[in-house]
């Protein structure tokens, strides 16, 4: 960590923020290890206390770094845990996908590659609560009274317990962005059309492979939901096109 000396004041706390990150990454700060004071980190980065304060709040938002009160308090490395990652892959990848107006195919397409990655390790170690989990998103979507929403999370909920059965945490979380950052903007786009009972019936097939460890006919399964999905957003996208006069 060096003195910083060039740069607008504003992009201080980032720079600094960013010299403590490199730091823990590389492990020069291990876990649970106390952090410089303050008045340390604003001499070591030659910069005022209140901009180390802004760089130390950018790294807790990140959950790289947690704040204790007290004599023996201070900042110390955090031991970030996977779901913690999770979380942040998936706003980061929702945020992508909305800024940058990824077009549905393109979602569509890297959504299903990764999910079919999963499946061969999904039927050869899923448990029994994997299985339940499937199965209960499966019953909760074929009541009859469930919203447009209720449906779209379940759908969410079903596939991740798919990824999750995996029982991979490194995948688990790079498929967080594609499952549940990909799938509700699927879901918005198809919903008014899609037929509810097919999307059950195929859910149905993916979970008994699954079940019987027959990976083969779980990724056959997934991809002709990848099939239906890309179709049916194409059939939407060309009756909208007809309706306005396009």
């Amino acid at each position: 960590m060096e003195k910083l000396t060039l740069g607008a004041e504003g992009e201080l706390p980032i720079r600094i923020a960013e010299g403590i990150r490199e730091a823990i990454v590389e492990g020069r700060l291990i876990v649970d290890e106390r952090l410089p004071s303050e008045q340390e980190l604003a001499e070591t980065f030659g910069v005022s206390r209140p901009t180390v304060r802004e760089a130390l709040k950018r790294l807790a938002a990140q959950s790289l770094i947690r704040t204790q009160r007290g004599a023996t308090g201070g900042a110390f490395v955090n031991r970030l845990s996977y779901d913690e990652a999770r979380e942040q892959q998936v706003t980061t990848s929702t945020l992508l996908l909305s800024m940058n107006a990824v077009d549905f195919e393109t979602a569509c397409e890297a959504r299903y590659a990764l999910e079919r990655a999963c499946v061969p390790f999904a039927a050869d170690r899923r448990g029994p609560d994997h299985l339940a989990a499937m199965r209960a998103e499966i019953f909760r979507q074929g009541q009859p009274g469930l919203s447009d929403e209720g449906f779209c999370a379940s759908d969410v909920a079903f596939h991740r317990a798919l990824v999750d059965a995996a029982g991979n945490p490194v995948l688990s979380y790079q498929l967080a962005g594609a499952v549940e950052a990909m799938q509700p903007l699927m879901n918005m786009i198809t919903f008014s059309a899609r037929s509810r009972e097919w999307i059950v019936a195929l859910h149905t097939a993916i979970a008994d492979a699954v079940e019987v460890s027959d990976a083969p006919r779980a990724e056959a399964a997934l991809a002709e939901l990848s099939v239906y999905t890309v179709a049916l957003a194409r059939d939407i996208r060309a009756a909208r096109q007809k309706r306005d006069g396009g």
